[in-house]
């Protein structure tokens, strides 16, 4: 029997495939990490996936085992014909040719699973949570590791950290070395599972003015929020009343004390930005 990486390697060469590295294009080779994602993703025979940037299918052929239907995203049109022809045209599998940041996600329930191209990780989950109208149950998705690991740490958050708390809870499931691909990118990697709320942690109103804030406190991460949210009027006012320390900075704020922050804070964003009220 002819191993994975032997399959892909001679599918690669038979079709006269040469990867863009330039959009992301690594290859997983590793069966066993394969088999982690799958298995983190618990996948129902009645669940709809949708997968982002399935390439050739090596991913997709695994998740066709065990979905009800998948829906594959992919951007280089090159990739289209020779999806079909690894899979040999799954009737439970839907190609969908465009950009996974402007693709209207399903309408009925969805799990997205995917081995992403790591340098989308931002707009995409953006794309999902801020965006769509409904967003997934769960995301199972292979990224670079180090953005994974500061998507789980409360300790040391930021914009990424909140924006995935806001909607669910993070969980590096395994970690993935460069060998494990085809071609081998020049980070180490991680498989991240994120069980989504039923609903945000608060609603939309309060989650644009929370990145109105944080855009602020992160734009000067290092300083104090004293410096940043403190220097407009009433904000110094407003740390206090919500007993959050001035001299703290922006990357030790729970999600919770972000949410009380721009519930408190007014949502006319003239009036916190105006020059005259400025100290």
């Amino acid at each position: 029997m002819v191993s994975l990486p032997d399959e892909i390697r001679q599918f690669c060469s038979m079709h006269g495939l040469k990867l863009n590295t330039n959009i992301g294009q690594h290859f997983l080779l590793d069966s066993s990490i394969l088999d982690r994602i799958v298995e983190s993703a618990d996948i129902l025979k009645t669940d709809t996936i949708v997968e982002v940037g399935p390439g050739i299918g090596i991913l997709t052929r695994k998740l066709l085992e065990h979905a009800g239907s998948v829906i594959a995203i992919e951007l280089d049109e090159r990739m289209i014909p020779l999806l079909s022809a690894f899979i040999h045209d799954d009737p439970k599998l839907t190609i969908t040719h465009g950009n996974a940041l402007h693709v209207v996600m399903p309408k009925t329930p969805y799990k997205v699973v995917a081995n992403i191209p790591y340098h989308i990780t931002s707009p995409l989950l953006r794309h999902l949570f801020l965006e769509s109208k409904r967003t997934p149950t769960t995301l199972t998705l292979l990224m670079q590791r180090e953005v994974a690991e500061k998507i789980c740490d409360a300790e040391d958050a930021g914009m990424l950290t909140i924006l995935v708390g806001l909607f669910g809870i993070p969980k590096i499931i395994a970690r993935v070395p460069p060998e494990a691909f085809l071609p081998p990118p020049k980070v180490d990697s991680a498989v991240l599972h994120i069980t989504c709320f039923p609903e945000p942690l608060t609603d939309r109103k309060t989650i644009e003015q929370l990145f109105a804030l944080t855009k602020i406190a992160f734009g000067q991460k290092r300083k104090m929020l004293r410096n940043t949210l403190g220097t407009f009027h009433g904000g110094m006012e407003r740390l206090a009343a919500l007993g959050i320390a001035p001299t703290r900075r922006p990357q030790t704020l729970s999600v919770r004390e972000w949410i009380a922050l721009a519930r408190a804070w007014p949502d006319d964003h003239g009036a916190w930005f105006d020059s005259a009220h400025h100290r």
